[in-house]
């Protein structure tokens, strides 16, 4: 049985870009190739990348999506603002966002369907074409055209339910996906989310089913540096989840300042106390950074902490490097992992800080913690795991003898 051929349409290949989900899709790609499929990746924004485990081909937009991009920094930038926000509530539509999406319908789309077309007629035996956290109203339209043209299933793997959704309207970094959107054109929707399906069905979906975020591994492992930060949180803008930093970062640092508090990433709009802020974290050292802290924090988003079983990847990346993890309450997250066997789960700031200083005085006892983490992830949570899931799902088989 030859390898199935799988179409892979990407929000982004590009890790520059710093988008959550892109580290996300090419740990998937890794494990659909070792599962036995044949990827070939087209990115929507940024340029095509190579690597070992897929086939590339271009952005037919690339110039004009830079273009855009360099535009929407210049308008942040006019209001004093790295970043065009949105309000945290039913945001609503503006005029602006209204002729933007009518003139990428004129304009994008259809180009988008004919560069989707050539490579279909190129490859011929193309199994299934799944599109990674697209906007999904940028190509209204366009499965429904190469399901009667091609007669192949076209999928959607939106990997940011509940923020996606409309009542949220996405990250400032992006589109509101819903909005002029049909879900009813795909087979299939996948969902980070497992109490996100009955709104996507709502919004269309033929069919929505759940995989959960992972982790691979191997990329996410224990590494042997020393342990120079004892409490560490990574993560990009505060956007939902300011409460919860007050809670677990901004007031434990005051009320005990011989812990060391290290904040990575950036756009931190709100109180971070006395932490010291280290910027922007490599992602080929992002392991090294979680193993140097003797407890890492989980910090979710309130939309995906509240909703049922809206999986985030912190959790899993942070569980496969063996940390002990703090987290705060997070609807669901016993369907992963076991709260106070393999990470912590605090409710306000005096137990969060209670919290830090007993895995600090224990650090054996942190450790254990780890590597009972560890393992529930290699058992239960690696992108292997969710690469046969989602070729279940679509419907697509693989090669008896996989790729090792």
């Amino acid at each position: 049985m030859s390898a199935p051929k799988i179409l892979a349409v990407a929000s982004a290949a590009d890790l520059d870009f710093r988008y959550g989900c892109t580290p996300a899709w090419w740990q998937i790609w890794k494990g659909l190739y070792e599962a036995g499929a044949d990827l070939i990746v087209t990115p929507y924004r940024g340029r095509a990348i190579e690597s070992p485990w897929w086939r590339t081909a271009p952005n037919p937009l690339y110039r004009e999506a830079e273009t855009f991009a360099a535009a929407r920094s210049v308008a942040a930038r006019m209001k004093g603002d790295t970043l065009i926000r949105r309000e945290e509530h039913n945001p609503a539509e503006s005029t602006a966002d209204k002729l933007t999406r009518k003139a990428i319908w004129r304009y994008v789309t259809p180009r988008w369907q004919r560069h989707l077309e050539k490579i279909l007629d190129r490859e011929r035996d193309i199994a299934a074409v799944i599109v990674f956290t697209v906007p999904m109203a940028h190509f209204r339209g366009i499965p429904t055209r190469l399901r009667e043209r091609y007669g192949v299933p076209v999928v959607f793997y939106d990997g940011d339910v509940p923020m996606s959704l409309p009542e949220f309207g996405g990250m400032d970094t992006g589109f509101n996906y819903y909005h002029g959107a049909d879900p009813s054109e795909y087979d299939l929707v996948l969902s980070n989310s497992e109490g996100g399906l009955e709104r996507l069905r709502e919004l269309g979906a033929r069919r929505a089913e759940a995989v959960f975020w992972a982790a691979d591994p191997e990329l996410f492992a224990p590494a042997p540096v020393d342990k120079d930060i004892d409490v560490f949180f990574y993560g990009y803008g505060d956007k939902f989840r300011r409460e919860w930093m007050d809670a677990m970062i901004a007031e434990p640092s005051r009320l005990d300042r011989d812990i060391i508090f290290t904040l990575g990433g950036g756009d931190f709009r709100g109180d971070t106390g006395n932490a010291r802020l280290l910027g922007d974290v490599p992602f080929n050292v992002f392991s090294q950074a979680i193993s140097r802290a003797r407890v890492n924090l989980n910090i979710t988003r309130r939309p995906h902490a509240t909703m049922y079983a809206s999986s985030t990847c912190r959790p899993f990346e942070l569980a496969a490097a063996g940390a002990a993890i703090v987290s705060n309450p997070n609807a669901g997250i016993e369907r992963w992992f076991e709260p106070g066997s393999e990470l912590r789960v605090v409710s306000d700031a005096d137990e969060a800080l209670a919290a830090y200083r007993e895995l600090l005085d224990d650090p054996g006892a942190a450790e254990a913690m780890g590597r009972r983490a560890r393992e529930r992830v290699l058992d239960e949570h690696t992108y292997a795991h969710r690469a046969r899931q989602i070729l279940d799902l679509v419907g697509v088989g693989t090669p008896v003898s996989v790729r090792g």
